[in-house]
């Protein structure tokens, strides 16, 4: 059921927009308007506060308050190899296109916790073309960066994550790749050697230039059109030509602005090739 919010919630939520924007300088005033209010909802429901206007002095005076506030609107829930067939897809069908470059840029856009950009390390490990590539992994909440960085996930996930990996053509065991300390596991170290993690807000910030791949799933079903029409196209302009990029199950660059510049790998997958026109 849709989120119903009143006037006087509207007002509020517009004028606590811009107070984020004006203190701190992210802008989510183009963010799909139902997701955008649920998460604010959480916010306000978490703080103890009983109006949401409520929230803008915090958000202007109280850091630990504006973080908190941050993280319930970022997207912070993914999984190790999340949607395997995609992954699987990426194995078979474009890591043997990258391979055929000396040097291989990819750019992990909303990498939240960090589980999507390690599984991807992990893929191009298992090709043998991990040696040559550079991932840029980026977020514009720094808090869920840090954590990404660490590369610590909860034991209790990683049942799930081998069954998802095994999918995803795994070519060993999927325990070669973290260590167990006591409830939490630890990624391999070599697995960060060429991830560089930097905090990018794909509503404000510019390009992130010739990369071979860009992976920016599941963003763009929070952003209003015009937004969406935006980021996709700074990332066709960070793509080399023939680039490919890969976005969630539910979108797709049809009927876009930059619809014309791609053509479908994958479809199933939603994953499409720059045409280099």
């Amino acid at each position: 059921m849709a989120l119903k919010l009143t006037d006087k919630e509207d007002i509020e939520i517009k004028i606590l927009l811009e107070a984020v924007r004006l203190r701190h300088g992210y802008d989510f005033r183009q963010y799909a308007a139902a997701s955008l209010a649920r998460r604010i909802r959480k916010c306000l429901s978490d703080s103890g506060l009983s109006r949401i206007s409520d929230m803008i002095p915090l958000i202007i005076h109280d850091k630990d308050f504006f973080q908190g506030f941050l993280h319930n609107l970022s997207v912070n829930v993914t999984q190790m190899f999340r949607d395997p067939n995609f992954f699987l897809t990426l194995r078979r069908q474009i890591v043997p296109y990258l391979d055929t470059f000396p040097f291989i840029k990819i750019w992990s856009v909303g990498v939240a916790s960090g589980e999507e950009v390690y599984s991807l390390a992990i893929i191009l490990k298992e090709e043998g073309v991990y040696k040559k590539a550079l991932i840029y992994a980026t977020d514009f909440n720094d808090t869920v960066l840090n954590r990404a960085q660490k590369g610590i996930y909860s034991a209790d996930s990683i049942q799930t994550s081998t069954v998802n990996y095994q999918k995803a053509g795994g070519k060993t065991s999927f325990a070669e790749y973290y260590h167990a300390d006591y409830d939490s596991v630890i990624l391999d170290r070599s697995l960060k050697k060429n991830i560089v993690f930097a905090n990018h807000n794909l509503a404000t910030d510019s390009v992130f230039g010739e990369m071979n791949l860009i992976l920016c799933r599941n963003v763009l079903i929070y952003f209003n059109k015009d937004l969406q029409d935006r980021v996709l196209e700074l990332l066709r302009a960070s793509l080399r030509p023939h680039g490919f990029l890969c976005l969630g199950t539910r979108e797709s660059v049809e009927f876009s602005r930059v619809a014309h510049d791609f053509e479908p790998v994958d479809k199933t997958q939603r994953i499409f090739q720059h045409t280099g026109s």
